[in-house]
């Protein structure tokens, strides 16, 4: 779903009911069933209603939209960019606080370290240094000091839920600042 204006809106890949890394014929046979199903000329044959028929005809619109943006490559992959853009920005929107690793409360429970951070509530965002790992994060520590190591070096960030609110806060990964 895309995200326009505080008002949810199908994706084109939803109107054809494809998934986002569909091949061209995936996305084609999808396409040509459900113009045969919605086609005007057909459903003129039918006896539904008129107000059934209107919904019918905005959904055929729907699809032919959906199949002149996503068989064409150079338009597909700049729809694809602006709805990889539109989905960061509604994640953006919804983050509370940017973190670093030095805002972090980090606890050594053995094998795992734990990082902590107060959020409004009164509960933590959290994380440990298992789920980073997992997410391509290495944490290390050296005496009083964390680190992170990731084997591109690429700056990066985590979003980390509160524990009892819907807030989250993004763990801002920096490799300059190691």
């Amino acid at each position: 779903m895309l995200l326009d204006k505080n008002v949810i809106q199908e994706t084109h890949y939803e109107v054809l009911n494809v998934k986002e890394d569909a091949n061209y014929e995936e996305i084609r046979a999808s396409y040509r069933s459900a113009v045969l199903s919605l086609h005007p000329d057909k459903l003129l044959k039918t006896s539904e209603t008129s107000s059934s028929n209107q919904t019918a005809g905005e959904r055929f619109l729907k699809v032919q939209k959906a199949w002149e943006i996503l068989s064409n490559s150079s338009s597909r992959l700049f729809y694809d960019n602006e709805l990889r853009s539109s989905r960061q920005d509604v994640l953006a929107a919804e983050v509370a606080e940017d973190l670093s690793l030095q805002d972090m409360v980090i606890e050594d429970a053995g094998e795992v370290l734990e990082l902590f951070y107060q959020c409004r509530c009164g509960d933590y965002f959290s994380v440990d240094s298992l789920e980073l790992k997992k997410m391509g994060y290495s944490l290390l520590r050296e005496g009083s000091r964390i680190s992170i190591l990731n084997v591109d070096s690429l700056p990066g960030s985590v979003i980390l839920p509160c524990g009892s609110c819907s807030l989250k806060a993004r763990l801002l990964i920096n490799m300059d600042d190691n």
